[in-house]
């Protein structure tokens, strides 16, 4: 006679034997379309696989672009340095850009011939009004004081921070006396736990080789500037024709040293689109159709915008990183 411990392990065992659960097995490749009776150590081994619909990690860094300047007027090369840093990092197979930020420079930044910041947001607007990933951020230009490159990473870095935070926050809240209920399923866990682990988007600084190589100016930068954009962010940096930014990087003792951090772009179908050129062809009553987007053209036209009066606007007054940066000096 069996004692009950004994009955109880036995009734187990066929408990295990006789459960059915789909199997991709030779049974399976080859059309049997019911399910297959397995022993109990196959019964285990299945029951350790991952739930077939669970979609593949994509372990690939997300960045968002942050191009930074002043966009007076915004033209087509300045969208054309988000797609090449775009197809240049996801080539990588490293990273994953999501998003595409411009942001016009304030008013306080006193170029000469800088117009208003409203006009330069409103035509960045119009530019990207058909794109589905690059969005104009109006932070910056909305601030009385220039603000320093620095600071507008800091600030959509913090952001999202905030949107990462907020969104893996959402706790439910048990009232007293109510037990908690159940997770779903299996698949709720795994969700919730790849929201929890996900690193949060980094924020790279998006400029050309000018601006690249502006970083070796005295009193333009600070240095402890240059290396917290180095260090905490990273910059990809599109190449015009004849600059030579990796010389640059090789004469600059922080840029070399960080230089793991900046991603050069080659840009082989070639132009020399300025905003420069722009303005100085509409002084001089020049078509510049298809050299800026048509919407930006005609908000140029209907409010008249870049004349000889316009280009001295600013005249004689000493730039304000120089002027704040010589002051500190």
């Amino acid at each position: 006679m069996r004692n009950i411990k004994e009955w109880g392990f036995c009734l187990n065992i066929w408990k295990i034997r006789k459960c059915t659960i789909p199997l991709k097995s030779s049974a399976a490749r080859t059309g049997f379309k019911g399910k297959l009776h397995l022993s109990s150590s196959e019964a285990v081994q299945q029951s350790l696989l991952p739930p077939q619909n669970m979609e593949k990690s994509d372990d690939r860094r997300e960045v968002v672009l942050l191009a930074t300047g002043s966009f007076n007027p915004i033209t087509v090369m300045h969208l054309r340095l988000f797609e090449l840093a775009r197809d240049y990092l996801h080539e990588t197979g490293k990273y994953k850009v999501i998003k595409g930020i411009i942001s016009p420079v304030g008013d306080g930044y006193k170029k000469k011939g800088l117009i208003e910041a409203s006009h330069r947001l409103a035509m960045a607007n119009l530019a990207t009004k058909n794109s589905n990933w690059i969005e104009v951020d109006s932070w910056e230009c909305s601030q009385k004081e220039w603000m320093e490159t620095v600071l507008v990473l800091r600030h959509h870095q913090q952001k999202l921070a905030n949107a990462n935070t907020s969104d893996s926050s959402e706790k439910v809240v048990h009232k007293k006396g109510h037990k908690r209920k159940r997770e779903n399923s299996y698949q709720d866990k795994t969700d919730r736990c790849l929201q929890e682990s996900k690193v949060m988007p980094q924020v790279k600084l998006l400029c050309g080789a000018d601006m690249l190589e502006s970083l070796g100016k005295p009193n333009l930068w600070k240095n402890e500037d240059v290396i917290e954009i180095l260090s905490s962010f990273g910059i990809v940096c599109i190449t015009r024709l004849g600059s030579n930014a990796s010389n640059f990087i090789y004469e600059s003792d922080i840029l070399w040293k960080y230089k793991h951090m900046i991603h050069l772009v080659e840009e082989w179908i070639t132009n020399d689109i300025s905003s420069t050129k722009i303005r100085r062809a509409l002084r001089r009553g020049m078509s510049i159709r298809y050299l800026v987007p048509d919407s930006v053209v005609e908000y140029i036209e209907n409010h008249e915008l870049y004349n000889e009066r316009s280009e001295e606007r600013n005249s004689g007054i000493i730039l304000e990183p120089l002027a704040r940066n010589s002051k500190n000096s």
